[in-house]
């Protein structure tokens, strides 16, 4: 079947190849002076494994003309592109949600963005295993991404709009039950404080600290004879705060102090800050080890808001020791402002 004029050709190239259909579109002549005569200049669209595939693609390259170099580029070197334009506008916080979508879509980085399609979008949100708040940013990702390609003629359609989210609202399955440790629990590490995963694990219990807080924290900002420290970095205003050190565990944090020269307190064998992921791995070695199940780092904290829940200590103090702005009153969170002893009463308590 002949194709009408301008519309473009699909041919077979010789040898053997995996997709042997070539796919293009004349864009004019190139003129040749000395022999008088002219040749047609092609551009390529794509290559084929079957003619019929061919024809597909050029229909529908026919039916939605988009730029041919541009329709090259990768997920990732669209986002590369967007991202430059994007990026100088909007707030770090904004910046790091974006990034964080873009992490999810890994599975379509190296894919050319103007072959996607809906199947493929679809299946990235049903099968990345995250909540629903975080797919709703990747859907936002993916809108502005084809918004962006759109208007540069990259692609002849923006599947983003039809990609189905709201299957997962309400799904979280990601998420973990808040466990704490029991009594009887608690009472087995203190049996093994002379290891120094326990006595850590201890540490993160009589605290009431965040993990990172905990990673992040500079001997600089721990005053030992107030048997305090402050949390300078958090990921709430609330969470910067200053923290009680227990007569419990006052020792373990005066041995790590003084055992390296290290600015952090919990610190690598270089010395620089310890991971989230080594540290949850000497967690998790010490729970393997008295045979403690079903508990995840995150238990440490849930642990200290129970015990001082059960000593009967004031909801302000305890919030304000745990760093919980999110459940404060105005009232707290501006003309409460308990000094290092009453804090250090109460934790002293559990």
């Amino acid at each position: 079947m002949k194709l009408p004029n301008g519309y473009g050709s699909v041919t077979k190239l010789s040898g053997k190849r995996r997709r042997p259909y070539v796919v293009k579109r004349s864009v004019g002549w190139d003129a040749d002076e000395e022999q008088e005569k002219a040749s047609r200049k092609y551009e390529i669209i794509g290559y084929a494994a079957t003619r019929a595939e061919g024809l597909q693609m050029l229909a529908e390259y026919n039916s939605n003309p988009y730029d041919i170099e541009g329709g090259k580029l990768t997920f990732a070197e669209v986002y590369d592109k967007w991202s430059k334009e994007k990026f100088p506008t909007v707030s770090d916080s904004s910046k790091k949600s974006y990034e964080s979508s873009f992490n999810i879509c890994k599975p379509l980085h190296g894919r050319v963005f103007s072959k996607l399609k809906l199947s493929d979008l679809q299946s990235l949100v049903d099968e990345c295993g995250k909540n629903y708040p975080m797919i709703k940013k990747v859907k936002i990702l993916l809108n502005q991404m084809y918004d962006y390609a759109v208007k540069y003629d990259w692609c002849g359609k923006d599947y983003s709009q039809f990609v189905n989210i709201q299957k997962h609202a309400g799904k979280n399955p990601g998420k973990h039950e808040k466990k704490k440790l029991t009594k009887e629990q608690v009472d087995l590490i203190w049996k093994h404080a002379e290891d120094k995963d326990a006595q850590l694990v201890l540490m993160m219990i009589y605290s009431g600290v965040r993990i990172a807080e905990m990673l992040a924290l500079k001997k600089e900002d721990i005053d030992l004879e107030k048997q305090c420290f402050k949390v300078v970095a958090s990921k709430t205003e609330n969470g910067i705060r200053t923290v009680p050190i227990a007569d419990k565990v006052l020792d373990f944090f005066k041995n790590r102090y003084q055992d390296s020269n290290s600015e952090y307190l919990i610190h690598n064998t270089s010395g620089g800050p310890m991971s989230y992921d080594a540290y949850k791995d000497h967690f998790q070695n010490l729970m393997n080890d008295l045979g403690i199940e079903d508990r995840t780092p995150y238990c440490t904290r849930h642990t200290c808001a129970s015990m001082l829940y059960s000593a009967k200590i004031d909801q302000t103090t305890v919030k304000k020791i745990m760093g919980h702005g999110g459940s404060m009153s105005l009232t707290e969170r501006v003309y409460t402002h308990p000094d290092v002893e009453e804090l250090l009463d109460a934790i002293n308590k559990i």
